[in-house]
């Protein structure tokens, strides 16, 4: 006799359970954009639910995928827009990876820590294409740094007590994400100015951290403080 398979969640119970699993953040304040994007990356997980994909190897080829991305960044002509497409499909599986685990009520610990490492793992290969693509190194570290320690903040903060999201920064992984891509779209356009592209958007990630963790600075003061 087989197994009938149990309903996937509605849009409805979808934002539900997301905004549990993200410290009790309710969507409809994030605007129009953030209600959208769920939206989004609930259709698109939904399939990937359905077939009974493990959330974990979601993770795992989207924390991959940006290696494929290097080889073109590195290379000359139209090659880096290459790059950028990759990066980009890297991002949105990123994105897909907690809306499977949701779908499929397969939320945990273990994935929530895979998803971490995932994410910074794809964050140096980000920065990694970025180097190739121009940049100087000694920059694209300070840009990883800086990303990294807005990271390491938040989630310091998260075991003293502090929500999860508690305040969205201009510094967080969308728009580092989207500071790349537009950086490597820049220089497959064009190509002569491949190594500014490279160290504007470089720039760019670095300037976005630092103004990210100041947020977050002046946030977590005043919240522990009053704890």
């Amino acid at each position: 006799m087989r197994r009938r398979r149990t309903p996937l969640p509605g849009r409805d119970d979808y934002l539900r359970a997301w905004s549990v699993t993200h410290g009790g953040y309710d969507p409809a304040t994030g605007g129009v954009l953030v209600r959208c994007w769920l939206g989004l990356t609930c259709l698109l997980a939904r399939p990937l639910a359905a077939l009974g994909v493990a959330p974990a190897a979601v993770t795992v080829v989207a924390a991959g995928l940006p290696a494929l991305a290097l080889a073109p960044a590195a290379a000359g002509g139209r090659w880096p827009l290459v790059a950028a497409a990759i990066v980009l499909a890297s991002a949105v599986l990123d994105s897909l990876d907690g809306a499977v685990a949701i779908l499929r009520d397969r939320v945990s610990p273990t994935g929530f820590v895979l998803d971490s490492v995932a994410d910074r793992v794809a964050d140096v290969l980000y920065l990694v294409a970025l180097w190739l693509l121009g940049a100087p190194g000694p920059l694209a570290v300070a840009a990883g740094a800086g990303s990294f320690l807005l990271e390491y903040t938040r989630a310091r903060a998260g075991n003293a007590g502090f929500g999860e999201i508690g305040v969205v920064t201009v510094g967080e992984r969308p728009t580092r994400v989207i500071v790349v891509v537009a950086g490597l779209l820049a220089a497959g356009v064009f190509p002569a100015l491949r190594e500014p592209a490279a160290a504007v958007a470089t720039t760019a990630v670095l300037a976005v951290a630092a103004v990210g963790l100041g947020q977050l600075a002046v946030v977590l003061r005043r919240v522990l403080r009053g704890r």
